[in-house]
């Protein structure tokens, strides 16, 4: 007789008796017919003559885990590995025929519940006795739950390989969007088939912290195409204008401070990530969404800031003598001489000062800057330098240019000594 069990045993067929299995073994061919009949009547998936590899995979399952049980039953040692591929494979088909486990899970449980009936009745017919019949029932629904788990695990195997082929013809996908000169649109078409991708009319990149990057992604739609890019975060947002984009772009720049490119066609793409990134790295624009088409001014100074190095050393390097505090107070009022067109008033409302300490200010600029305020390419040129000022790390670059004076005053600026 077996053991008294005061607890379930994570392998309750260990303690059957050995003739449980001469019982059984007699009744798989009968009990595999009646399970595989009762599967194509009672889950609608499988309500189809099982033939093919599909019926194969099916029938050989049922019939290798009545085999397997009976042998467990007679060596428990013997283990379950060379027989586990069956219900992996199981698993792994439902995934690629586009099912979840439910239909195959209802298939266990019905396989489960006709075995141990047919099971019960030999036993009892043999005058087996209450203690084991329980073991045995407890038994084939422990063995049942195994070959469940066999699935499950087939599942996700066949589910990750699944997403790691599609992130790998993603990345590929990227890579050709953003190819310079631009992808053949036929090329571009199969590469977006084979990434389950549709290719939709406009699209926009956006630029981010590398780091960001996954945080970034999980607040866009599932069809935005990400990668990592010359150490920043890329995304290729498909219809960035279109509906709900404007609350998932706010999301996910609650994550990090992002730059959203212009929208374009797809063969453009690689122009919106150029401009997204390069306002990222210039740190213009307050806030954390930053549009490339808002700060287009900014970017041009930005991109050409070794030019505006240039222009600023020409035209401020009169204010090269004067004290750091002195130099960011002319500067600050050269700006804004440019803006109001030399109004003292509105001059000072922008500087937050007196107008007479504006008119005084205004003064001492003429003295430094002379003609220029005066010339109108020399007040462009002005204009540009104070602005690029602001954008990036050109503000440290322009004034120090200024302040090292390595270039001579240009026409029209008077000798700063």
């Amino acid at each position: 007789m077996p053991k008294t069990r005061l607890a379930l045993d994570d392998e309750p067929w260990r303690d059957l008796p050995a003739p449980v299995a001469d019982l059984i073994e007699g009744e798989i061919e009968a009990i595999s017919a009646e399970i595989l009949e009762s599967i194509a009547r009672e889950v609608p998936e499988y309500a189809r003559p099982l033939d093919g590899r599909f019926g194969r995979g099916i029938s050989r399952g049922v019939g290798e885990a009545l085999a397997q049980f009976v042998a467990l039953i007679r060596d428990p040692d013997a283990g379950r590995d060379s027989g586990r591929e069956v219900y992996l494979a199981l698993g792994r088909g439902e995934q690629r025929a586009g099912r979840t486990l439910d239909s195959l899970q209802a298939a266990y449980r019905i396989g489960a519940r006709v075995a141990w009936r047919r099971f019960a009745d030999a036993c009892r017919r043999a005058d087996v006795g209450a203690e084991p019949l329980s073991l045995l029932a407890e038994a084939v629904f422990a063995y049942i739950d195994e070959l469940a788990a066999d699935s499950v695990e087939g599942y996700a195997q066949a589910q990750a390989e699944v997403e790691d082929l599609r992130r790998r013809r993603r990345r590929e996908l990227v890579a050709l969007l953003l190819a310079e000169p631009a992808a053949d649109a036929a090329d571009l078409t199969a590469a977006a088939r084979a990434a389950r991708w549709d290719v939709p009319a406009g699209l926009a990149a956006l630029a981010c912290p590398e780091d960001a990057l996954a945080r970034v992604a999980r607040r866009l739609p599932p069809e935005a195409l990400t990668t990592v890019l010359g150490g920043e975060g890329c995304v290729l947002l498909p219809d960035p204008e279109g509906p709900g984009r404007a609350e998932a772009l706010a999301r996910a720049a609650a994550e990090a401070r992002i730059a959203l490119g212009p929208t374009v066609g797809p063969g453009a793409a690689a122009e919106s990530w150029a401009l997204a990134s390069s306002l990222l790295r210039s740190g213009v624009g307050d806030g954390s969404l930053l549009r490339v088409d808002d700060h287009l001014a900014a970017l041009l100074l930005f991109e050409s800031r070794d030019l505006a190095g240039r222009i600023a050393t020409r035209r401020l390097a009169a204010l090269a003598d004067l004290t750091p505090k002195a130099c960011e107070r002319m500067r600050e009022t050269a700006l804004a001489h440019l803006r109001h067109d030399g109004n003292a008033v509105a001059m000072a409302t922008a500087m937050h000062v007196h107008p007479q300490t504006a008119r005084y200010r205004i003064a001492r600029l003429r003295e430094l800057l002379g003609d220029q305020l005066d010339d109108p390419d020399a007040r462009f040129e002005l204009e540009l330098a104070l602005r690029a000022e602001g954008v990036g790390g050109s503000g440290r670059q322009l004034a120090g240019a200024v302040e090292a004076g390595r270039t001579p005053p240009g026409p029209g600026a008077p000798d700063a000594r």
